[in-house]
């Protein structure tokens, strides 16, 4: 097969097959069955490398969400002290009270993690490298080497990241988008110093790695489909990744080039950003540039960003949806369309995070347009989840629960998209809490909830074993309900103008109000927070001790990756490469409860013309 000759001899270690000969010799590199470092640690294969950008992911995912808890600990009690604190953060948190400037510290790399770290590198790094391969029919990536690098890329900025946390003036404190001049001048805070360094260096380096990954996914996808894998045969979820690298291998290049010209204007003596300054009362040389310049570089990543995050997961959730509704999915075409609409109305809309910088309003009328635009391919999506569950024979799977928690609060936290995106309201809500709670929800909460569905879906894939059904059900029932109690107050909060990255409300005559929902939303935060930790918990426990699998396809799913063995070697598939001759989503068909992708058309079929 001609897919299978794109591949070098050292990808062909196929799972306990060496008596079979496919015409590719006997070139079965034993290392890749022996050795702990070339199996586990430095693998070409790619779903031991899914497997390691999920693992770094959830502990990045810990980091960044108990940096949160600290935070609201402050917000929720501005009086209260907590002596433990200070065991842990030192003299950052003197007395037991978080300082002002490690406030902003935690703020800054909560936002830092959880967007980058763990949405972006944690969920497409998973789910790409471990479904393109599998779900198109190919041995592995187009380029294993290139996807091994990707990793190390993020390792790396990972460790840059982390040390951060430890220098002494400690990490970036300019927010998760680091605006000039505040981020471009040392002098100007005490997290302007090293650790806005660090946070670039290792922003650069992140940078490296989504793009390694983004042309391996493309590539795969275009060039190494099995025979008969048209486009159109292709599950929803590979069409969510490939939407999702195109964005980001168009995108992530604007955003570096942001970031060198900062880390010039810091240490380069150019004007890029900066133009005009007072600092402590000095005036600086800096003349001719303009701080707008790095947000017109920044958001025209941070806006296609934002669906580079939630595209992986939409993908995901058409597919667990359609698989636990024993329903084909609703308006397949429709839903790559929609797709392909918001990944063109992505790269058109980034200055409506603008508004409120003397943008000129005739401009702005133009981002209002396109912004709300945006809401129509969202819809179609929305309505073909809820028809695609429509009057099926639902599963209420762990995954299928997520999914439909997912499409909540896409619908919730999109809904307020509206409000935000038409620039008269913005204008008023912009900075407020009302944007923290509509980001939060459509983007934060809906991504996790496509990554907690793709990772109970796809664990007996990746493990062999399944994980722990009650305690999925209690993670479902209290991250949902809590996310909702976290975030849907915050948008009164924002109507009455409350500003957000403030330390403390407390002294505010107009926000005292809130005193009480700030204190509840804290508590509520907590038990979420320890509710994540019972699904690390699982999620470790099950690898090693969870329920074994006893058949390929325990989910009786059409496509490709549950014609595998239950633990596949590297190659994946033992014998020959299957091959596909229907789409992936034929359930309930012709008195069938589920059709494979790999049986052939029946003679009816072909005269329909294969649907």
């Amino acid at each position: 097969m001609s897919n299978e000759a794109t591949l070098h001899g050292q990808q062909e270690v196929m799972h306990g097959a060496h008596a079979h000969d496919h015409g590719h010799g006997h070139d079965d590199h034993e290392h890749h069955e022996g050795g702990f470092i070339s199996k586990y640690v430095f693998s070409f294969d790619h779903k031991t490398i899914a497997k390691q950008f999920l693992i770094t992911g959830i502990i990045w995912a810990i980091i960044g969400a108990f940096f949160s808890v600290l935070f609201r600990l402050q917000l929720g009690f501005p009086d209260a002290t907590f002596p433990w604190m200070e065991s842990i953060l030192g003299h950052w948190a003197k007395g037991g009270r978080i300082t002002d400037e490690a406030y902003y510290a935690l703020v800054t790399m909560h936002g830092t993690i959880l967007v980058f770290f763990v949405l972006t590198a944690g969920l497409s790094g998973t789910f790409s490298n471990l479904l393109i391969p599998l779900q198109v029919g190919a041995r592995d990536m187009a380029s294993p080497f290139m996807n091994m690098l990707s990793y190390w890329f993020f390792f790396l900025a990972s460790v840059v990241m982390m040390s951060s946390l430890f220098v002494q003036t400690g990490p970036a404190s300019g927010g998760w988008t680091s605006y000039p001049p505040l981020s471009a001048l040392g002098d100007a805070s005490i997290g302007s110093k090293i650790g806005m360094d660090l946070w670039l260096s290792a922003m650069a380096l992140f940078v490296v790695s989504q793009l390694l990954g983004g042309l391996n996914y493309i590539s795969t996808i275009l060039n190494m489909r099995t025979k008969g894998m048209t486009m159109t045969k292709m599950p929803l979820t590979v069409w969510g990744f490939f939407f999702t690298a195109v964005l980001g291998v168009l995108s992530f290049p604007v955003l570096l080039s942001g970031f060198i010209l900062l880390l010039f204007d810091r240490h380069g003596g150019t004007s890029f950003y900066l133009s005009e300054l007072f600092v402590n009362g000095k005036a600086l040389s800096n003349e001719g540039g303009s701080a707008i310049l790095y947000q017109h570089l920044f958001w025209f990543l941070g806006h296609p960003e934002v669906y580079i995050i939630i595209l992986p997961a939409m993908g995901m959730v058409s597919e667990v949806m359609a698989v636990n509704s024993r329903k084909p999915i609703f308006g397949y075409l429709a839903m790559v369309g929609s797709m392909f609409a918001i990944v063109i109305l992505a790269f058109l809309v980034w200055a409506h995070h603008m508004f409120v910088t003397g943008l000129n309003p005739f401009l702005g009328a133009f981002f209002v347009l396109l912004t709300l635009l945006i809401a129509v391919p969202s819809a179609i999506k929305v309505f073909n989840w809820i028809t695609t569950i429509w009057r099926g024979n639902i599963r209420f799977t762990p995954g299928m629960l997520f999914s439909i928690g997912f499409v909540s609060t896409f619908i919730s936290g999109g809904l307020t998209g509206i409000w935000l995106g038409n620039s008269s309201i913005d204008i008023h809500l912009h900075d407020t809490y009302f944007v923290i709670a509509h980001f939060h929800i459509v983007m934060g909460v809906s991504a996790f909830f496509g990554t907690f569905a793709g990772v109970y879906h796809w664990f007996p894939k990746m493990f062999g074993r399944y994980m722990n059904n009650t305690l999925s059900y209690i993670h479902f029932w209290i991250t949902l309900i809590g996310a909702y109690l976290i975030f849907w107050p915050m948008h009164y909060e924002g109507l009455v103008g409350m500003p957000r990255r403030y330390y403390d409300y407390s002294t505010w005559e107009s926000f005292k109000q809130f005193a009480d929902l700030n204190h509840f939303i804290s508590i509520v935060v907590i038990l979420v927070f320890a509710t994540q930790l019972l699904f690390v918990f699982n999620f470790f426990y099950s690898i090693f001790k969870g329920r074994k699998l006893t058949t390929q396809n325990p989910w009786n799913a059409t496509t490709l990756e549950w014609t595998t063995p239950i633990n596949p070697g590297h190659g994946n598939w033992p014998g020959e490469i299957p091959e596909v001759h229907r789409w992936a989503y034929d359930y309930s068909k012709d008195g069938h409860d589920f059709i494979p992708q790999t049986t052939p058309l029946s003679p009816e079929e072909q005269a329909n013309g294969g649907h």
